[in-house]
Parts: C-alpha cells; structure tokens; sequence
C-alpha cells in the first residue's frame, strides 16, 4: 500500500476474538496488514491470531493501565509503528429503563465509551500522519434504542458517535483521520441472547429494507474501507451499515 510507504502496513484491533472484531481482523490481513489482535478473552484472541498470522494480547479497555500496556507491547510486536486502529470492542444491555442499575449503565459507558477513548488517545500517541482511526458505534446511538439494546446501551453508543467527531477534529492536526461505523443488526455473539426471544429476529429484521441481519463481514469491510487508502479524503464521518434500518 502506498500511503503507508515502503513497510508493511499495522494495526491493532480491539474486540478482536470474535464479531466484527474478528472479522475486521480477517481482512485487514487479506489487504497486507500485520495485525495485533486484542481481546479480553486472550485465549480466543490468541486463536485469531495464530489463524491470520498475527499477535495476540489480552486487553480490558476499560482499564487504563491495561490499555497503556497493551498499546506498549502491541506496537513494539509491530516493529514499532501503527498505522490503524479499529475499536469494535464493546458490550451490549438490554436491561428495561426502569429496571436499570447505575452499576449497570456505569459498566456499559465504561467499556464502549472509556474504552473507545483510551484505545484512540493511545494510538494517536504512537501514529505518524497518515495514521487512520475508525470506532464502531451502532444505529442504537442515533435511534436511540428500540432494537435490542436498551437505554444504557443506546447511551453510550450516541457518546461514540460524538466522541469520534471530537477526535477526527482534536487529531487532524497531526495528520490522523476519525472516522465511525454505526451497524445495525448484524448476526455476532452479541446478540445470540436478545435474538433468542421468540419473534424478536423476526421483529428488528422487518425493519430493515434488505429484511436481515449483517453478517459480521459486511460490517468490516466498511470498517477496513475507512482504514484504508481508498478512504483517504473521509474524515470525521459516520457511515451507517443498517441495511436501510434508518430509512423512513
């Protein structure tokens, strides 16, 4: 790839054991890409790794000297540059408004939104202009819920969409674009839960125009799009994958 030079392009995923997490690891090794796969669950994590040639570290994002030190090795395994970074990491809630814990909405912002921060102000310290950045929110954070996940969930999801926005303005200067992708449904481990409800896959499904679910795939192409080349006059964009869930 010619927009980063002569060495071999690197990244660093977070989330990525499995979902779209995984899959963005997939591909971004199909277009030449050392990897670093990170993951809380480091034996899975692992496992990717050894499937696509890359490295493998144990992650929580919601930490922040587990983000520090995972960056630290990450990019020292890499030869000592990084060049993207994708945050799929994240947990979902479906707990009811009402029934919501203030340990339960603290833990949901914790990891989708402290962690999409942390990972992004650590990978800005260590990327040279020309360095690309794309957080994965969800169409919950524009609609506000009403699909699977619920209010803390929603929430937080609408604080990544700001929070990237905030980035692509606060990292432009040193030459690093922000941008986002907001999924909508999309068939990953995330949702084996809320889709075991009787009608309920039947129920968010009919509210898309294509009338399915993503498959984890589809998702991380738009991903790797952003992260790429191809991309290099986006910046500080959303782009929404929800198969026309939006669309009124």
């Amino acid at each position: 790839m010619e927009w980063f030079g002569e060495h071999q392009p690197t990244a660093i995923v977070t989330g990525g054991a499995s979902g779209i997490g995984r899959a963005v690891c997939e591909l971004l090794t199909r277009d030449g890409y050392r990897v670093a796969v990170a993951d809380r669950d480091k034996a899975r994590a692992d496992d990717v790794a050894h499937h696509i040639d890359g490295v493998a570290f144990g992650v929580d994002v919601a930490d922040e000297a587990s983000v520090v030190a995972m960056f630290d090795a990450a990019v020292a395994a890499l030869g000592g540059t990084l060049d993207a970074l994708a945050t799929p990491a994240g947990i979902a809630d479906t707990t009811p408004f009402m029934d919501i814990s203030v340990d339960v909405f603290r833990r949901v912002h914790d990891v989708n939104v402290i962690g999409t921060f942390l990972c992004m102000r650590e990978a800005a310290k260590r990327m040279q202009r020309g360095g690309r950045i794309c957080t994965v929110a969800s169409v919950a954070g524009k609609r506000g819920g009403g699909l699977s996940g619920t209010a803390a969930y929603a929430a937080s999801k609408g604080a990544v969409l700001a929070l990237s926005r905030s980035a692509a303005r606060a990292l432009a200067p040193q030459g690093i674009t922000v941008n986002c992708v907001a999924p909508g449904p999309t068939l990953t481990p995330m949702l084996d839960e809320p889709f075991a409800h009787p009608g309920q896959r039947e129920r968010v499904e009919a509210m898309t125009l294509l009338e399915r679910s993503a498959d984890a795939n589809e998702i991380a192409e738009a991903i790797v799009w952003l992260l790429s080349p191809r991309a290099s006059y986006v910046a500080g964009e959303t782009l929404t994958v929800d198969g026309g869930l939006l669309l009124d």
